[in-house]
This record gives structure tokens, sequence and C-alpha cells, in this order.
């Protein structure tokens, strides 16, 4: 049985880093790509990184109840989860992991509330606040509004199943790869015991 787990920060905490890394760590899990209306950034790529739509083309799949989630995330720029990803995923018997903002991971963890949500948290606010201004991605208007967002994504800490600190990066690799190793193994354990 397929299973999901949902990693999930405010801009700029690293979970597609840490996402990434377990990827790389877990032969059976899969990447949900989620649908977003903004601009590719450098190096992303259709399809892999998002599903980079127009926002006619997010407005038809919203109307058609396509998405299992979606949000407004900034005015201009929506993002969601299509309902037809997962199934793909799952059809593949592959456990999903979602990388995924805050608003989108609560609803998807309501939905499906046997998924694993792990809120990855930054050693402070002043600290996340500063990698976002370092990345040098937005001008001065939407980094403003970035800033506005991260502090209100940064209440819903307790939300989530686990809270996983994103201080020193080797650390909090190695802290998410137990997480998700405890859960998928988590059926395995308990089976082999009742035997």
């Amino acid at each position: 049985m397929s299973k999901l787990i949902i990693i999930t920060a405010p801009s700029g905490g690293g979970k597609t880093t840490i996402v990434n890394h377990l990827l790389s760590k877990f032969n059976n899990l899969s990447f949900s790509v989620s649908a977003t209306t903004r601009k590719p950034r450098p190096g992303e790529e259709e399809g892999k990184a998002y599903y980079f739509l127009e926002w006619d083309e997010f407005d038809d799949l919203v109307k058609e109840k396509a998405f299992v989630e979606w949000e407004l995330i900034y005015p201009g720029q929506r993002s969601g989860t299509l309902k037809k990803e997962v199934q793909r995923l799952w059809n593949e018997n592959l456990n999903v992991l979602f990388d995924i903002e805050v608003k989108g991971a609560k609803n998807i963890k309501k939905m499906y509330p046997d998924a694993l949500a792990i809120f990855i948290k930054p050693p402070t606010p002043a600290i996340l606040f500063e990698r976002l201004r370092n990345r040098k991605t937005e001008d001065e208007k939407s980094l403003r509004a970035r800033i506005q967002r991260a502090k209100m994504e940064l209440t819903y800490e307790h939300e989530f199943d686990k809270v996983l600190i994103n201080d020193v990066l080797e650390v909090a690799l190695q802290d998410a790869e137990q997480m998700v190793r405890d859960f998928l193994d988590a059926d395995t354990t308990s089976s082999e015991k009742g035997e």
C-alpha cells in the first residue's frame, strides 16, 4: 500500500533541498509535481519542478475539480496538486512525496490523515528572512510579500506530525531521512511483531 509524505515549510525553509535528498535515498519514493501559475526560475524544468500553467488553464482545472488542493499563494500566483498526478504515482505503487506550501500541506493532511506531514522550521525567523533575501530571486515588492507570508506560515508549525529544525543542513537531512524511514517501516515492523 502506497504512503504519502508531506514536506512543508515557509518559503526559504529548505524543503526542496530536503525533498531532493530524500528522493536520492529512497528508491520507492516518487515526487508529486505541483502545478503553478508562476514563471519558471532558472534551471526549473516543465514536468519536473512544476507544471507551469497560464492563469486561464489553472482556472479551467479548478472548475473541473482536477485538484486535490490548490491555493492562492500571492496575488497573481496559484499552486496546487493535481489529482491525476497523485493517481499516476499510486498506479505505479510508489510512495508519494509532496514538496508543498503550508496551507496546501494542511489541506492534503486533512484529506489523507494517514500521511506523514513534516514541517521544516528555520532556527529563527531572522535566519529564514535572510535566506530569502540571499536567494535574490525576487524584486523588493515580492520579497516583502514572501517575508509576510513566511511570518504567517511559521505559526502553522503545530498543525503537523513532526517538526524538523533546519539549522545544520547535514543534521537536518539525516533527521528527515530517519523520520521517513521510521514511517515507511512502521507497517513492516508491526506486522513482524504480530507474527
